[in-house]
């Protein structure tokens, strides 16, 4: 039998290190030893909503599959052979669990204060003993099929939609994760299988651990719980997108108080290298805060003028398969906002970033990611989702943001704030019909 092997990488400027394991059957398990309080387990596969067209490597076609089938088979993860509802074993060991689908990823988690090994059991046993039927899998379309009409009613998640519909012409971040009620009326248990195989081997797949564990006793669990498997590489079809977004404008009405805007920024430039898009999503960040921050020049001035109230946020997402940066709040102006916001942008274009902002901002972000090392659940979700499916390695962070310099920041703003990657999605109000 082939033992696992332990390997440890640490970085002694920051104090932080973890254990890897290529366990022998074929998972990657990263263990995260931290003396707090609480234990988070995370235990995800490299399969998300985009993921509708696919084979494994070696296959000669490739398998169309309806939208929404990632976030339907997460559901159905939680359903037993035997009966018994998975959260009620959790109930037992006193973790609170959960699972979320995201565009990349789906993601299987729990969180406990005691008897942590005796849920990591259960994890990796439910999640790696699927069970679907034909009747199981028509009673939850019912289920989603609710979800997704109760979904279509909130206006946060119909601005964010609608502002990736603008964006993206081709790319499947376009899709609700959820799909639509028509779409998983198209799925049976038969697709679903199909994709467990493909995507929920577990050598697509990754354990991630923190708490006051041991590399060895999560391997026994590890052990105990997981056969070898034969792994295999899976690909997938990604359409091309061009550096321009599908349309200028989204907008909707919907019963909110007061109008919903977020101003989407599209980025195509994304490499293939993990290091490079560690930089870039560095660079980003800094410029997230310098831009759009509490301290900015563009929040303070359109808050003195009640343009935007203190909800206005940005954000950004960088990976290997898309990147795109966010401004978005509430204002009774959301076109006037938007105005200023190009005003603003050109403004920085002209008259150049501050480098005493940048430095300030490059500060701020190194010491919230070391702050990060004090919560469990941060480490874990950071650690798998932002950087090892990433194929990239959270402790090399730290020199990236101690290596990041203006030069490289201010050719990224340039690059990626451009007219023509811009694009403004809104929800007014119901009573706002006849204004707008």
């Amino acid at each position: 039998m082939i033992e696992s092997r332990v390997n440890v990488k640490e970085n002694p400027a920051i104090g932080e290190k973890y254990y890897y394991v290529k366990h022998k059957s074929g998972l990657d398990i990263y263990v995260i030893p931290k003396k707090l309080s609480t234990y988070y387990a995370m235990f995800g596969t490299k399969y998300g909503s985009v993921h509708n067209k696919f084979r494994i490597k070696g296959e000669a076609e490739y398998t169309e599959v309806p939208d929404g089938i990632a976030h339907f088979l997460e559901h159905k993860m939680f359903e037993n052979e035997d009966g018994e509802d998975t959260f009620a074993k959790f109930a037992r060991t006193g973790a609170s669990a959960n699972a979320y689908t995201s565009f990349l990823c789906t993601m299987y988690l729990f969180s406990c204060t005691d008897k942590f090994y005796e849920s990591l059991e259960i994890l990796l046993d439910y999640v790696t003993k699927p069970y679907f039927t034909e009747q199981s899998v028509q009673k939850e379309q019912g289920i989603i099929a609710q979800e997704i009409r109760m979904g279509e009613d909130n206006p946060g998640r119909a601005l964010f939609f609608g502002l990736m519909r603008a964006m993206y012409k081709n790319h499947n971040a376009r899709i609700d994760i959820a799909g639509t009620v028509e779409s998983i009326a198209k799925i049976d248990h038969h697709l679903l299988y199909k994709c467990y195989n493909t995507f929920y081997n577990l050598g697509n797949m990754a354990l991630c651990v923190s708490g006051d564990v041991t590399p060895e006793e999560v391997i026994a669990v590890a052990d105990k719980v997981l056969k070898p498997q034969a792994t295999h590489e899976v690909e997938c079809i990604e359409p091309a997108e061009d550096p321009e977004v599908n349309r200028p404008n989204f907008t909707c009405r919907m019963q909110v108080a007061k109008p919903l805007f977020a101003i989407g920024v599209k980025d195509v430039e994304i490499s293939s290298n993990p290091y490079e898009r560690m930089k870039k999503n560095a660079a980003m960040t800094v410029l997230e805060n310098m831009l759009f921050g509490g301290a900015s020049e563009f929040y303070n001035k359109l808050y003195e003028e009640g343009l935007i109230t203190k909800s206005f946020g940005a954000w950004h997402d960088h990976n290997h398969s898309m990147s795109m940066f966010c401004v978005q709040g509430e204002s009774d102006r959301p076109e006037e906002v938007y105005s200023r916001f190009l005003k603003y942008i050109d403004k920085q274009k002209r008259d150049g970033l501050s480098k005493d902002d940048f430095e300030r901002c490059r500060r701020v972000m190194f010491s919230n990611f070391i702050k990060g090392f004090d919560s469990t659940s941060e480490i874990v979700n950071n650690f798998l989702g932002n950087f090892v499916f990433e194929g990239a390695d959270m402790l090399d962070y730290a020199e990236v943001i101690r290596e990041l310099d203006f030069e490289y920041t201010d050719k990224i703003f340039r690059s990626v704030f451009q007219d023509s990657h811009y694009a403004l999605a809104t929800v007014y109000p119901l009573e706002e019909a006849e204004k707008v």
